[in-house]
């Protein structure tokens, strides 16, 4: 967690910092094999120099960004939880519950999606 104080310390929001932090620390926590990184000033997760999730803030939400081919997968998911997409993202307003099953989800596929990947992001 240590890699993204900077970016939860530059949050003026206590509560938004708050939910964010709990956030990536339960992602960290859950996938200890991925590596967190502040890229274009959004955390995000690796896996072996892989690209896996983003997350990134906004004044009435936080975003999740998996690589497309996992948010297509994903759509119908997203749309029953209740959050807002688009063919690259997620929105979860700052008052809604975040679906914690469904990040992992998306984690899990993200990994499996790219477990022979070598670059960044998906060829």
């Amino acid at each position: 967690m240590d890699v993204f104080s900077d970016y939860l310390k530059g949050m003026d929001d206590p509560m938004q910092r708050e939910r964010m932090e709990t956030l990536l620390r339960w992602i960290g926590d859950t996938y200890p094999g991925l590596e967190g990184h502040i890229k274009w000033n959004t955390p995000m997760f690796t896996d072996r120099g892989s690209f896996i999730i983003g997350i990134s803030t906004a004044k009435q939400h936080l975003s999740i960004a998996p690589e497309e081919d996992v948010m297509a997968a994903f759509a119908e998911r997203i749309q029953a939880s209740g959050y807002t997409q688009t063919k690259g993202l997620f929105r979860i307003r700052w008052k809604d519950e975040v679906d914690y099953p469904l990040i992992g989800a998306i984690i899990d596929a993200s990994i499996e999606s790219k477990k022979d990947e070598t670059s960044f992001w998906k060829s």
